[in-house]
């Protein structure tokens, strides 16, 4: 290149507002300042104004905006990242569409079905596509690898598949409802993805709750899914084990049987007497932390070349499916029998 030719210039980084500076939040804005590239925190916003505050003095160049509809509409915001409650979310994605901005939205997209289905209508209707949802379990190295290996066909006809959802402990006030719609629903959107096909129907088994349940607490929980061509999912929620952050899928098919989830030791330690031992995870986020950094990177990618939505994240519809089969298991908690998914036409 001789002194006269012009380097072509560097893209700017996508500056990324947040809504929600509690726990995801902060968790996201902590990635996003110190490990995603082509991105900075431009401006956050939170009901608790200290809070705020004090992340954006954590990030150079951050400031802080006084209502998630000032944040919104900012010049010096170009997406948009939603990890306030879950009963803002549904107006706070609308928001963002109407504004043409993209939006990496935590689950859950709304809090009923019909409010989910709010927002995938305004997707539609703008014409353009703006709405990621932060299931990030599809940006995990084992997931992704077994969603692949099912659209392969490596595992030939898929039949069954097996899930485990396990925590050390439950906040109070965690009850069944709560299993379904915190916990389960990642199992729900996990069945979306590896199989590309709705649930049909779900029923709830109740066995004796174990010694650590609380008062009212079905613990653990069996949920059974049944899907558009007949494949039964096994979905075992057991949030009280006083051990640790696990999930597990177990993939049958007609060439091969697939698991995930089981490397859960990530040291192991050998000790006199033949004793063994290694560590689990508390919760999830220690995890699911690269799956998060990879979600948010592929999101930040696609902004930045105006797709706005990465290829293998969760989108509004998939939002919507989620809610619609959330609600269908609570129904299932005391219905006794299988309990139809009502879901309507995609627009």
């Amino acid at each position: 290149m001789s002194s006269t030719d012009t380097a072509p210039a560097l893209p700017a980084d996508v500056r990324v507002g947040v809504i929600g500076v509690g726990q995801m939040g902060a968790d996201h804005v902590e990635r996003i300042a110190r490990r995603i590239k082509g991105a900075r925190v431009a401006v956050v916003t939170d009901y608790f104004r200290d809070k705020a505050q004090q992340i954006a003095d954590s990030v150079p160049g951050c400031r802080v905006a006084e209502s998630p509809e000032e944040l919104i509409a900012a010049d010096d915001v170009d997406a948009v990242l939603i990890a306030s409650p879950g009963a803002f979310h549904k107006d706070q994605a609308i928001a963002c569409i109407e504004a043409g901005k993209a939006v990496l939205c935590e689950k859950p997209l709304a809090m009923n079905p019909e409010d989910a289905y709010a927002v995938v209508e305004a997707e539609k209707a703008s014409g353009g596509q703006y709405v990621s949802l932060g299931f990030m379990r599809r940006f995990d190295r084992e997931y992704a690898e077994l969603k692949d290996a099912i659209d392969s066909g490596e595992l030939g006809e898929i039949s069954i598949l097996n899930c485990k959802h396990r925590n050390a402990t439950t906040l109070p006030g965690f009850v069944d409802s709560m299993m379904v719609y915190d916990s389960a629903v990642h199992e729900i959107d996990a069945i979306h993805y590896f199989l590309d096909e709705p649930i049909r129907e779900v029923q709830a088994i109740l066995p004796v709750p174990g010694p650590r349940a609380a008062e009212g607490q079905h613990d653990p929980m069996l949920l059974l899914f049944r899907t558009a061509s007949g494949r039964i999912v096994t979905d075992e929620l057991y949030v009280n084990t006083d051990s640790g952050y696990e999930v597990r899928t177990e993939v049958l098919g007609s060439q091969g049987i697939a698991t995930i989830g089981t490397e859960v030791h990530r040291v192991t330690t050998q000790k006199p007497g033949g004793q063994w031992g290694g560590s689990i995870p508390a919760d999830f986020r220690p995890r699911f932390i690269d799956a998060y950094d990879a979600e948010v990177q592929a999101w930040v990618a696609a902004v930045a070349d105006g797709t706005n939505i990465a290829a293998r994240s969760a989108r509004a519809w998939d939002g919507y499916l989620a809610a619609a089969t959330c609600e269908a298991a609570e129904k299932a908690l005391t219905a006794g029998t299988f309990v139809p998914v009502t879901v309507r036409p995609r627009p």
